[in-house]
């Protein structure tokens, strides 16, 4: 995993982890790897991800069963979209309604842009 400069490492794994969630490939009370497993996997400090694990345990998306590790969370879907919808709002789309507003594009301009987006990407 490459990590970018500009946010926290713990938020950009809990990003892969809450993507990991979204995609199927962690389902609800599945065992996650342990702190040391995703520490030794994605090459950062376990601290680190320990951090992550608190975070995502604050927001009710993981838990922890003592003795036995971190599970994903029943409700953690939702959990996932209503925390990644309001830092969308929050944060991303006004950027983007700032980056269109200069670039001068229209709302059609940018219809076609998804569709085309939407027909070629493999999430």
């Amino acid at each position: 995993m490459e990590f970018r400069e500009t946010q926290a490492i713990y938020l950009q794994i809990g990003d892969y982890m809450c993507e990991q969630i979204l995609l199927g490939r962690w389902k609800p009370n599945d065992r996650i790897p342990s702190v040391r497993e995703l520490g030794v996997d994605l090459q950062v400090n376990p601290n680190t991800v320990m951090r992550t694990y608190d975070f995502l345990q604050n927001l009710d998306i993981i838990y922890n069963k003592r003795g036995v590790g971190y599970f994903v969370s029943v409700d953690a879907l939702l959990r996932i979209v209503t925390y990644r919808r309001s830092q969308f709002v929050g944060y991303d789309l006004p950027q983007f309604f700032k980056s269109i507003t200069l670039l001068d594009m229209s709302m059609e301009e940018i219809s076609e842009l998804y569709k085309e987006f939407l027909k070629n990407e493999k999430i």
